[in-house]
C-alpha cells in the first residue's frame, strides 16, 4: 500500500503542467484519492533551457526527457507524463510508455497574423515553426514560403509572431485544446493535406517497465485505442529511425476492430515526398507501423533519410 505520495514527473511549461494534472485528476477518479495522494514533480529539461537552436542542433527530442527518465531510473519519480510526440524513437533500457491518454484532436492549427489561413498568405510570407514536419508540409504545399525557427513555450512562440518575426505559425491544436485557448487558431487544417506527428495528441506515462505495482495502478487510466494507435505510429518511426532531423508525418485511426494508417516523409524542402497507406486490424497496430515504414523506406532508398542528417 502506498504510504507517500505518488510521485509525478513533468516539464513546467503551461501544457506540460495542465496534462499531468489532467493525468493526476484521471487517476484521483479512478482510485478514489485525493490530490494529497500525489505530488507533481517539475524538472527543467535540457529542451526547455536551450531556445536559441534546432533540436536537430543540440541532440534531439531525448533532451525534453533526460532529467524526468534518471529520476525514473532511480525510482525518485514513480511516472512521467509527456506528449507522445516529443519522445524519442528509442527509450531508456528499463523505462517503457505504459499508458495513453484519449488522444485529443490530431490536426495542427494555423495561426496567421497576414492571413487566416496559408492558402491565403501573401506571396513569399514568412511562416515560423520549430517543425520540421510543419516545415517540408508547409513548403510542399507553399513553395514561395519562407520558414524561419520557432522555439519556446506556447506563449513565446505567440509573442515572437505579435512581434513581426514571422506572419504565421503552427501549433498542435490539442495543446491549444488543452490550455484552454483553441481560439488562438485561425484556421485547423486537414490531416488529410497536413498529418500530424507520429503521437500528436496523446498524453503518454512512461515509468520503470519492472515495476508492476505502478503499471497496474496506472492500467485504469489506459485508453486502449489511443495506445494502439500510439504503438502504429511509434513502430512507422521506430523503422525509419526517425527524429528530429527527418520530417515525418504517422497517423493511425481506430475503428472497432480495424485500423487504418497514414504515413509521409519528406524532404525539408518538401519537394519529395514517400506516402504511405494500410488498413488491417488493430490487433497488429505494431505489424502494420512495422511494414509501413518497411515500405517507404524500401521505396525512397538509404540515401533519401542520409541525406540531411
Amino acid at each position: 500500500m502506498q504510504m507517500k505520495p505518488y510521485r509525478i514527473g513533468t516539464r513546467g511549461s503551461p501544457l506540460a503542467l495542465a496534462q499531468a494534472h489532467e493525468t493526476r485528476d484521471l487517476l484521483m477518479k479512478a482510485h478514489g484519492l485525493a490530490e494529497e495522494d500525489f505530488e507533481i514533480v517539475v524538472l527543467s529539461t535540457q529542451g526547455d533551457r536551450i531556445i536559441d537552436r534546432s533540436l536537430s542542433e543540440i541532440g534531439g527530442k531525448g533532451l525534453f526527457t533526460f532529467e524526468l527518465e534518471e529520476q525514473l531510473a532511480d525510482g525518485r519519480l514513480d511516472f512521467a507524463v509527456h506528449s507522445s510526440k516529443d519522445m524519442a524513437t528509442g527509450l531508456p533500457d528499463g523505462l517503457g510508455i505504459v499508458a495513453a491518454l484519449e488522444r485529443e484532436d490530431v490536426r495542427d492549427a494555423f495561426i496567421g497574423k497576414a492571413a487566416p489561413t496559408l492558402a491565403e498568405l501573401p506571396d513569399n510570407a514568412v511562416v515560423g515553426t520549430s517543425s520540421l514536419r510543419r516545415q517540408a508540409l508547409v513548403k510542399r504545399l507553399r513553395p514561395d514560403i519562407t520558414v524561419v525557427g520557432f522555439r519556446g513555450q506556447v506563449e513565446t512562440r505567440l509573442r515572437k509572431l505579435s512581434e513581426g518575426q514571422a506572419d504565421a505559425t503552427l501549433l498542435a491544436y490539442a495543446g491549444l485544446r488543452r490550455l484552454g485557448r483553441p481560439e488562438i487558431a485561425t484556421a485547423v487544417i486537414d490531416p488529410e493535406d497536413f498529418p500530424p506527428a507520429p503521437g500528436q495528441g496523446i498524453i503518454c506515462i512512461e515509468t520503470r517497465l519492472d515495476d508492476r505495482r505502478i503499471r497496474d495502478f496506472l492500467e485504469p487510466i489506459n485508453h486502449a485505442a489511443s495506445a494502439t494507435a500510439l504503438a502504429c505510429e511509434r513502430a512507422f518511426l521506430a523503422v525509419l529511425d526517425g527524429s528530429c532531423r527527418t520530417p515525418i508525418a504517422a497517423h493511425a485511426k481506430i475503428g472497432g476492430a480495424a485500423l487504418s494508417f497514414h504515413g509521409m516523409v519528406l524532404t525539408p524542402d518538401g519537394v519529395t515526398v514517400h506516402e504511405v497507406r494500410l488498413d488491417g486490424m488493430a490487433e497488429d497496430a505494431v505489424t502494420i507501423g512495422h511494414k509501413a515504414g518497411e515500405d517507404v523506406r524500401a521505396r525512397a532508398g538509404a540515401g533519401f533519410f542520409e541525406s540531411w542528417v
